[in-house]
């Protein structure tokens, strides 16, 4: 037991699932540590708090900024339940997001299923079994997919050759935290449910990633190369975290 114990002190997990009390609350938040932090920083999310610290935070260190921020978060967890979107119905007549902007499905019953068809503000989906939404949500996905593949070629290289850079690689992720990732490789992934959100925040998501092949950090200079390609980043980071990903079922 002594020996798990000193293990644990020398080599930290990087992700930790834990609970706290704030306010006479139980809280469960996520802590991740990194070896490139310096400070503490939470953040809350449709996954909840999350707690970002140095690799070997001390306890007492991080239960004191806890509990110093418990108002705080006791509030923001409290206000984020109270606005969290309904998960959608995929029925007809639902409205989803597409661009920013809203659809309404229009399903269709037929003899076979097909990709679906958009006309003005209506997504059309011709399923064989329309009153099986699990069956209508696996079309429109894959609707979203293809039209997100389409999408990303077309802004990457857009900005690719603004910003001097040439990605080995563009991929679709489907990753359940991350908008998208860059490799030192030059393989970039985006996740497809950006295709969800207004263009401004997909392109800043595809700069964020770029951005990557000239810092591979998220030092001063690496954001200097996003506001080169996108002066009011900041506003878009911001604007970016009221659009939650949706868990894969």
């Amino acid at each position: 037991m002594m020996l798990k114990k000193l293990r644990r002190l020398i080599n930290p997990p990087a992700v930790e699932q834990r609970t706290i009390e704030l306010v006479g609350k139980p809280v469960n938040f996520t802590l991740k540590r990194s070896s490139r932090r310096r400070s503490i920083g939470l953040r809350i999310d449709d996954c909840g708090l999350t707690v970002n610290a140095p690799l070997r935070v001390s306890e007492k260190w991080l239960h004191s900024v806890l509990q110093e921020k418990a108002h705080w978060v006791i509030g923001t967890l409290e206000d984020w339940q109270a606005n969290k979107p309904a998960p959608p119905q995929w029925v007809d007549g639902q409205h989803i997001s597409f661009l920013g902007k809203p659809l309404a499905l229009r399903v269709i019953p037929g003899l076979f299923d097909a990709p679906p068809q958009l006309h003005g503000a209506h997504l059309f989906v011709h399923v064989t079994n329309s009153a099986n939404e699990r069956v209508v949500e696996q079309v429109v996905t894959q609707w979203y997919q293809h039209e997100a593949k389409n999408l990303f070629k077309e802004r990457v290289a857009h900005y690719a050759a603004l910003m001097g850079v040439s990605p080995r690689t563009v991929k679709l992720s489907a990753a359940s935290t991350q908008w998208g990732s860059c490799t030192a490789r030059g393989s970039v992934r985006l996740n497809w449910q950006l295709v969800r959100m207004p263009l401004h925040l997909v392109d800043y998501v595809v700069v964020h990633e770029l951005a990557h092949l000239v810092e591979m950090n998220h030092s001063a200079g690496f954001w200097r190369v996003v506001e080169d390609a996108c002066p009011d980043y900041k506003k878009r980071r911001s604007e970016l975290r009221c659009w939650g990903l949706k868990k894969a079922r």
